[in-house]
């Protein structure tokens, strides 16, 4: 069969774009996956004692777009949700990102916010110009926080120190001087009330939309016919690396069931020093569920495996230009997504730019054309 779009890849961007050229520009279209399942790192699926988990790490919904939530809500519906992070810190479980509470519970002050900012200024590190992580957080906090809560969750789950990342790591993660423990603070937050799975199910719904899951695409593309190509793999695998690889972190995941119905306090707690696993998951936190038991996910950063997070260092942004260069000269052939342009996405970025595509492989001239069904 000739498919006027091949998608390689069946996460968000590739479902997205999916469901856009089938349900929109009544596109025939052939995803292809080399999981053996739709939804990417955000599939969730019951385990074998029926608690829903995300097999991949948790997946916290959170946008300040109207429109991708719009687009979002014909296919879910939603449970309200605001997330909230612990961290294990000198035996205590304190607010992050660090706030009001956090400073008085850990140093057993009683600052008000304005005496918390003023504190900020006493022991945060005058820094020149702000390059790297630990500047963003010692210009911020000063050292004994950096040390406490950042430096150690840092090397941790980047494999180096904060002083050899770049800056945007910790600048995503802001300092509070008021009581705010919401680790988000966009206007939409908020889970798929059923799971992301089944939010993926009914996108792709479609008669012109075919799977093709747990194939390598490399290994059938010469026998596929289309017309143009969505990549939302590693691009630099699309090359066959052949500048080399791009770095990346990975996770390995140790998913574990207690006959217990609750373990902690908030359905995620960090770990920043003292163990290897960097946090700790509890799924019936994330989604509401009950049930008698509960179940958990230790997270442990590892160099080997799966591709999760580019590695923000600038020697890394230098050899993706290459890339990238070399993918703007592909005729039909449309890179999207955290992999196919080697960038730390949130999933609500990452569906704005799958949109964003489609808008501009369709023409379209407002985005609000874009997302009305």
């Amino acid at each position: 069969m000739h498919y006027d779009f091949v998608i390689v890849g069946a996460g968000f961007a590739g479902s997205v774009l999916a469901e856009r050229l089938a349900s929109q520009s009544d596109k025939t279209v052939l995803v292809i996956d080399k999981r053996p399942h739709i939804g990417g790192n955000a599939y969730d699926c019951p385990n074998e004692d029926g608690i829903l988990i995300h097999l991949y790490g948790p997946h916290i919904f959170h946008t300040n777009s109207p429109d991708v939530f719009a687009y979002l809500s014909q296919f879910t519906e939603w449970r309200q949700y605001e997330h909230r992070v612990l961290a294990s810190v000198d035996g205590q479980l304190l607010p992050i990102p660090i706030n009001l509470d956090t400073v008085n519970k850990l140093y057993g002050y009683n600052f008000t916010s304005e005496q918390l900012a003023d504190y900020f200024k006493t022991v945060g590190e005058s820094i020149d110009t702000i390059r790297t992580s630990e500047d963003v957080v010692l210009s911020q906090v000063g050292r004994d926080l950096y040390e406490k809560f950042f430096r150690g969750y840092t090397r941790k789950q980047w494999g180096v120190d904060p002083s050899e990342l770049d800056k945007m790591v910790t600048a995503r993660i802001p300092t509070r001087t008021n009581q705010d423990d919401r680790y988000f603070t966009d206007e939409f937050q908020y889970m798929p009330l059923h799971g992301y799975t089944k939010m993926f199910e009914k996108m792709v719904n479609h008669p012109n939309i075919h799977l093709k899951l747990g194939t390598d695409f490399k290994a059938i593309k010469d026998d596929l016919s289309f017309d143009e190509l969505i990549y939302t793999g590693p691009v630099d695998e699309y090359f066959d690396f052949c500048y080399g690889k791009l770095p990346y972190r990975s996770l390995r995941f140790d998913h574990q069931t207690l006959d217990v119905s609750d373990f902690q306090p908030v359905s995620v707690v960090n770990y920043p020093n003292d163990q290897e696993y960097t946090r700790i998951t509890e799924y019936k936190k994330l989604t509401g569920q009950e049930h008698p038991k509960t179940s958990l996910t230790y997270e442990y950063p590892q160099a080997e495996g799966d591709p999760y997070y580019p590695i923000p260092r600038p020697e890394n942004a230098a050899l993706y230009q290459r890339y990238k260069d070399l993918a703007e000269q592909q005729q039909g052939v449309h890179f999207v997504g955290r992999l196919g342009t080697y960038r730390y996405y949130n999933m609500d970025q990452v569906v704005a730019q799958a949109l964003t595509l489609y808008k501009k492989l369709i023409g379209a001239d407002s985005f609000h054309d874009v997302i009305k069904s």
